[in-house]
């Protein structure tokens, strides 16, 4: 699978750290790195520490990304399904259904 080009990795860091800034303010910010089609999110907490959230896998378009959440009993990631029941979208909602998870509040689902 292809890599995403720079503007959508550029895309990306921008569209999860305007999401945090309006719904997650646990978050001080959004760390997003690329391994090949692969971009792994960490969440940056307010006490300063760091938790890895989530993987999203490129599949061609900017607008939709594979899903994997990070299971800290693991120490990995497993591909997850969003709220909807699929297992790729919108970035946004991915990161909504991870912060759901870790930050605890359910009513991101909604």
């Amino acid at each position: 699978m292809a890599t995403p080009p720079q503007s959508t990795k550029t895309w990306l860091q921008q569209r999860l750290s305007q999401r945090a800034r309006e719904r997650w303010p646990q978050l001080t910010g959004v760390g997003v790195r690329f391994r090949g089609q692969f971009a792994y999110v960490t969440g940056e907490l307010v006490d300063g520490d760091t938790q890895p959230l989530m993987r999203l896998r490129y599949g061609g378009s900017a607008s939709q990304w594979g899903f994997a959440a990070y299971l800290a009993s693991k120490d990995g990631y497993e591909d997850s399904f969003l709220p909807n029941g699929h297992t790729a979208g919108l970035p946004e909602d991915a990161l909504d259904t991870v912060c759901g998870l870790y930050l605890n509040d359910p009513t991101a689902w909604t």
